[in-house]
């Protein structure tokens, strides 16, 4: 989610209503993108379980860790995220904050024991719904850009037409709502308790709703005002699907390897609707009266394609004491796609390749075990695949770290973890990253786990 395009909404030879929607750039990387979530061992340990399984929800990021699990098991998470933004618009800040709360995590592992002379002794079944990302987000500000979109009413029939070209103040802001999810099913095996491997199936459902708002106010050489609104809405439903295979090998009793691949993120039918309205208020001094402009678009069609994932661990095991694990991800966001012939939607497919790049994310993580007590913490790091608004700022790049704890009763466990992270968004109304958010996010999560 990174920069604002200008779509024209009513087209007439005095005046142009322009909106701050999200443009299709913006929308194929926020439905890219996966914020870290899972059970509260993961969040604790800032997720890097990719060399480590048993957690269910290592198996979404590598499914061959499923079958390291002795126990079958089950676990649900309640998560809450507060964010803080800070939204800076030419020297004017404004201070939001939004907490959400919900059910972040639910999923199994059942494994089962062959008995049987073959090296193939142990596998497991499993199954994990979560939360990908959240789009459940807003802000707003206000200022004066000196810069204008408005400067003639359409009402107006006056010859020439009056003009109000100077900039007096700006009010936008934009929510959005939603989720992305998935259902991961998958299958894991262990050879000779060296070598484990495993595959697994996901299901996407995508659910985004947009509201974007901008007031414009500029007035002529007589002091008159011309007061303008411009609302859209977009509402976009899908259903995704991808794959993921991986492996973990047991060096020796201390070090583990794993790697893991998911496939790109097929939205076959993406459902698209939009709506606009333009106020313009009248002017009585000039006696223009007001106007008001709907208009409904849609529903279109998408079809859109995520880039692919790869992903390379490692682990250091010390006994039943404690873990030292890394998780080192590279995904390529020049390779969106749109599947669609339309115009708009190629030049979107270009600007992926010349204005995004191959973003690289690292996530360390520990635990140490007191008896029945776990200690646990983690960083973590994630390039912004931005290239235009903010690339080359490193603010852009999500850094963050974890902390958290654990309990195990015997066939019961709780976990509790909170991370913080921080980054700055770049978005643009009328100059490329005039808009700057400076985003502080915290998570809290709870998890309970049963032993079956």
């Amino acid at each position: 989610m990174k920069r604002l395009i200008i779509f024209v909404a009513i087209a007439t030879s005095i005046c142009t209503s322009y909106s701050q929607s999200l443009d299709y750039n913006d929308l194929g990387v926020l439905f890219s993108k996966d914020q870290r979530n899972g059970t509260a061992r993961f969040n604790a340990m800032a997720g890097a379980f990719g060399a480590l399984g048993s957690d269910i929800s290592a198996t979404d990021i590598n499914p061959a860790g499923g079958a390291i699990a002795r126990k079958s098991k089950f676990s649900i998470t309640l998560q809450n995220n507060n964010l803080n933004r800070d939204v800076n618009y030419y020297n004017t800040v404004n201070s939001l904050q939004d907490d959400q709360l919900n059910i972040n995590q639910v999923g199994g592992l059942f494994v089962f024991d062959t008995n049987t002379s073959t090296d193939w002794n142990r596998f497991a079944l499993m199954f994990n719904y979560k939360v990908k990302a959240d789009f459940d987000n807003s802000y707003s500000g206000k200022g004066n850009s000196n810069f204008l979109f408005y400067k003639e009413h359409i009402n107006d029939n006056s010859t020439p037409k009056n003009q109000f070209d100077r900039s007096l103040e700006q009010r936008f802001s934009n929510q959005t709502r939603g989720q992305n999810s998935s259902f991961n099913i998958g299958l894991s095996a262990v050879n000779d308790n060296k070598l484990f491997v495993g595959a697994s199936f996901k299901f996407h459902n995508l659910e985004f709703r947009e509201r974007s708002f901008l007031r414009e106010i500029n007035d002529d050489a007589n002091g008159n005002e011309l007061d303008v609104e411009d609302i859209n809405e977009r509402f976009i439903d899908s259903n995704g699907f991808s794959f993921n295979v991986g492996f973990i090998y047991k060096v020796n009793k201390f070090i583990r390897i794993g790697a893991a691949y998911e496939s790109p993120t097929w939205y076959q039918e993406a459902l698209e609707e939009r709506a606009s309205s333009l106020t313009m208020f009248e002017v009585n001094n000039l006696s223009i009266n007001g106007l008001e402009e709907n208009n409904v678009e849609g529903p279109y069609s998408l079809r859109f394609r995520t880039p692919s994932k790869l992903t390379a661990s490692g682990a250091l095991i010390f006994g039943k004491k404690g873990l030292l694990s890394f998780d080192y991800t590279y995904k390529d966001f020049r390779n969106i796609r749109y599947l669609d012939a339309d115009t708009i939607l190629q030049d979107a497919n270009q600007f992926f390749e010349t204005d995004y790049r191959a973003t690289h994310s690292f996530n360390v993580g520990a635990e140490w075990r007191f008896e029945k007590i776990s200690l646990r913490g983690g960083y973590f790091y994630e390039k912004d695949p931005n290239l235009v608004a903010g690339g080359n700022t490193n603010t852009d790049n999500i850094r963050g770290f974890s902390t958290g704890l654990g309990y195990n009763f015997g066939n019961t466990q709780i976990d509790l973890s909170y991370q913080k992270s921080e980054n700055t968004e770049f978005f643009s109304l009328y100059n490329t990253g005039d808009i700057n958010i400076d985003n502080n996010t915290s998570k809290i999560s709870a998890t309970l786990t049963f032993s079956l």
